[in-house]
């Protein structure tokens, strides 16, 4: 059996002072990483007895004791009043969790620690936890250490580093399935720190940019038209000496800085890729992360459930989706507006974490937003936006040809279901992420774009469609940065809703 090779013994420490918790955070884990790292590179160049030594690094971790009761009268009025939904715990207790990537999370964890010292007093304890540090979660940005490995000496990596293990990456505490055992700690957090890691892994993967580039706002998509638009865009805000903006970033990380700012040292990095990600990201950056990231998620609730799992674990403050829709009802014109205010979910891929008897509510602030944004763009306000916006369901489906099911001898049909549900339009998308933003507490909405109306014999035909998507994308898209701004002026206290919070909810935002 291997011996164990540990970074040196850490004590633990107790703060009143969130920001020497966070400091204390930052030191656990880089020690850790740093020891993986070491033992990584004396691996790959195999030096003598490396195979004889299990190089192991655990994550840090935060700790907390509650008491029966908030400790401040602000605190309390604040949560009575519905302004805080999160930052205390639901009662007395011990609560944890472990963290990773403070360089990432740094400014997210000062608050989270600031609201918990704030709320309740005492102090947070930061300690290493028992939990190890997978190696594929230690490499840097660039590094591609398992390429310059034969494959015998891969294969024996297990018996020297601790690999990912899906056992601890459940999202157990989100769904609300997870049941602490007998003398276990309650969770502080939705995620603990391998699940993070993991999906900032997958976020590399898919989108091709890495996760310090996303911002806190996030727009989805299902066309490439909104992509192109949105590069416009963004080449176009880089261009003015004035914008809020300070890049532009596309994926391979290739980076476009503000003009008159100068280029930092990871822009050299960025690298056209031969081909586009499976889900292709684009962030326009603002200095404090409140800029928008812009996702062409592609068609299907799988894509759309894929992208929001991984995403969630950057906490953003919420994700819009624009997208194209079928109108189903006569009323409607090709280019209107739908702004759903609930959802029919037929798409199957979050039934087993979130139950269909779970409804998904309308959130008042970014239903606010996404209505006033119309209003704005199209210099028409309200009543006359009813004209060409409808507020009403929007069903899901997993079945792109919907159309085709037979409509005889059969208990039911789709044309039934989405009547009787009283759906005003459907696409194959919003349900899910509403569903996922709704299961991970980051608010949602969605305003879609009728496209075609396949009830009433108005289908996409190539030149149609063609002119449309033209005259209506660069509008639409208008839109929804503006509801981005507006929601980010508006404040991010007021939009947390208490609506996504459980009756015992973590602490952490």
């Amino acid at each position: 059996m291997n011996m164990l090779h540990l970074p040196p013994f850490t004590a633990p420490t107790r703060h009143t002072d969130a920001a020497s918790a966070l400091a204390q955070v930052r030191a656990i884990y880089q020690q850790g990483i740093d020891h993986l790292r070491e033992g990584l590179q004396a691996y790959v160049r195999d030096d003598a007895g490396t195979d004889r030594h299990r190089v192991r690094a655990h994550y840090p971790l935060v700790r907390f004791h509650a008491q029966s009761n908030l400790t401040t009268e602000s605190a309390t009025d604040a949560i009575i009043s519905g302004r805080l939904s999160y930052g205390f715990v639901a009662g007395a207790g011990r609560y944890e969790t472990t963290l990773t990537r403070p360089d990432l999370y740094g400014d997210y964890l000062l608050r989270q620690f600031e609201l918990l010292l704030h709320n309740h007093g005492g102090e947070l304890e930061i300690a290493t936890s028992s939990q190890p540090i997978p190696i594929h979660f230690s490499f840097a940005e660039h590094d591609h250490v398992e390429g310059n490995l034969p494959p015998e000496r891969r294969a024996r990596m297990r018996d020297v580093f601790d690999l990912p293990d899906l056992g601890v990456m459940d999202d157990g505490i989100a769904n609300g399935s997870h049941e602490p055992a007998p003398g276990e700690p309650q969770p502080l957090s939705l995620f603990t720190a391998p699940r993070i890691d993991y999906s900032l892994q997958r976020l590399r993967h898919y989108t091709g940019t890495a996760p310090e580039w996303f911002q806190h706002f996030v727009l989805f998509t299902n066309y490439q038209f909104y992509i192109d638009e949105f590069i416009r865009l963004g080449h176009a805000e880089m261009a003015r000496p004035d914008s809020d903006y300070i890049a532009f970033v596309e994926p391979g990380n290739l980076v476009t800085r503000r003009i008159g700012l100068p280029a930092e040292a990871i822009d050299a990095w960025g690298q056209e890729p031969p081909r586009l990600p499976q889900m292709p990201a684009y962030h326009l950056l603002r200095s404090d992360r409140s800029g928008i990231t812009m996702v062409n998620i592609g068609v299907g609730p799988s894509n759309a459930k894929t992208i929001t799992d991984h995403i969630a674990v950057l906490r953003p403050h919420a994700w819009l989706m624009l997208g194209h829709c079928a109108g189903l009802r006569n009323s409607q014109q090709l280019g209107d507006y739908v702004l759903a205010h609930a959802y029919v979910r037929e798409d199957h891929v979050l039934d087993e974490e979130l139950p269909l008897w779970v409804p998904i509510p309308a959130l008042a602030e970014v239903q606010q937003a996404l209505e006033a944004a119309v209003a704005d763009v199209t210099g028409v306000a309200g009543h006359q936006l009813k004209s060409f916006m409808r507020t009403g369901t929007v069903a899901s489906t997993d079945n792109r040809n919907w159309e085709l099911l037979p409509t005889r001898n059969v208990p039911t049909t789709p044309q039934r279901r989405l009547s009787q549900s009283r759906a005003v339009a459907l696409d194959m998308e919003s349900a899910t992420i509403a569903a996922n933003g709704f299961r991970f507490r980051v608010p949602y909405g969605t305003l879609l774009c009728v496209s075609d109306k396949p009830l009433h014999g108005e289908i996409k035909l190539p030149g149609m469609a063609n002119h449309f998507y033209r005259e209506r994308v660069d509008q639409h898209l208008r839109i929804g940065i503006r509801a981005v701004e507006l929601l980010r002026k508006q404040g991010i206290e007021q939009l947390h809703s208490r609506k996504l919070r459980s009756f015992a909810e973590v602490a952490f935002q």
